[in-house]
């Protein structure tokens, strides 16, 4: 990108695609006949299941209902075979979590996994972070409309509710769209570059709703004007000056904008490292990114993954299931969605 704001665009590239010749109706009795009786094909489950759009996904779920549904006897007539139901009475662990949110739209996913992160004592804000602070405003507008239909509260209200302070206001400003992604404006830009120098490095202590403010407002051609003013004023980089400035959930929602202006694949690649690197796996975080990704830019993000970590994505997984962390049909459902190519 150049000071002018003319910045190159990646072309997202999916890992799954919609399946050629695609007959609902036939996978429907497929899925059934992996179902019943005695035991689960689980490997028919996958070849379906992580090798079908979402959308073909649900005329799945609408043939199977149409071709197995059972009403129950009495007034309350309501069908008792359902697809997602059947699923979750055959599988179970990772492996269902797995194939559970394939069968969600992805925002209704996405709505979920905030859900999740929300309820109860505590806030995951990872989660937070990495779904609102990493995603297009036209993301965002169908996860909170997905999850005020779900849930019955609006997204906005949940997460003040949840959180506190310049980390509350930077989620606020995520749901609320604040960013115009195409307006630039290099005088601007090296004013609040200035700011942010003086708000943080040049003082002590730091600011950091001044970071949120500006930052939370910039758009990404504008941001990257402001990301290479503060290199000329500093030195430093926008994210080295923050991490040295910084801490905690305020510092990670920063990070996640700052890092998907730059590069949003290489921004869920090195998420998808943290969730596997260390004792122990990450499953919910691994699931989380390559199931709500496989559609949009996995194979982007697989790109990024090995020029960064040295080392593919396919086999990165493929040694956690060596040291025990994912395996069987859990290990081949992410494996099929990664895809070899």
């Amino acid at each position: 990108m150049s000071l002018t704001g003319d910045m190159e665009e990646y072309v997202e590239v999916p890992t799954v695609l919609p399946a050629a010749n695609f007959d609902p109706v036939a996978d429907a009795h497929a899925l059934r006949a992996a179902m019943k009786g005695f035991g689960t094909d689980e490997q028919v489950i996958i070849d379906i299941l992580c090798q079908r759009s979402n959308a073909q996904r649900q005329a799945i779920t609408e043939a199977y209902k149409k071709e197995f549904g059972r009403v129950e006897e009495g007034s309350n007539k309501k069908p008792r075979q359902d697809l997602i139901a059947d699923l979750k009475s055959e599988l179970g662990g990772n492996f269902e979590n797995v194939i559970i949110g394939l069968m969600l739209p992805t925002d209704e996913y996405c709505a979920k996994q905030l859900h999740k992160a929300m309820k109860g004592i505590g806030t995951n804000e990872d989660v937070l972070v990495e779904i609102l602070c990493s995603r297009p405003y036209d993301e965002i507008v169908k996860i909170a409309s997905a999850y005020e239909t779900m849930y019955g509260n609006s997204l906005e209200s949940d997460v003040q509710g949840d959180t506190s302070g310049p980390f509350q206001r930077l989620l606020v400003m995520a749901l609320q769209g604040v960013r115009d992604n195409y307006a630039y404006d290099p005088v601007k830009a090296a004013e609040e570059a200035q700011t942010l120098y003086n708000s943080g490095e040049g003082q002590v202590g730091t600011d950091e709703n001044a970071f949120v403010e500006i930052l939370g407002h910039a758009g990404q051609r504008h941001a990257y004007l402001i990301f290479q003013e503060y290199k000329k004023i500093s030195g430093k980089t926008i994210e080295q000056a923050m991490e040295s400035e910084m801490s905690g959930e305020i510092l990670n929602g920063l990070l996640a904008m700052v890092k998907t202006v730059h590069n949003r694949p290489a921004y869920f690649a090195d998420r998808l490292e943290v969730a596997m690197k260390g004792l122990g796996t990450d499953d919910d975080a691994l699931i989380r990114i390559i199931v709500s990704r496989c559609e949009i830019d996995l194979a982007n993000i697989k790109f990024e993954y090995e020029r960064i970590q040295g080392r593919t994505l396919l086999s990165a997984v493929k040694s956690e299931e060596e040291a025990g962390e994912t395996s069987g049909d859990y290990r081949r459902a992410l494996l099929a969605l990664i895809g070899s190519a």
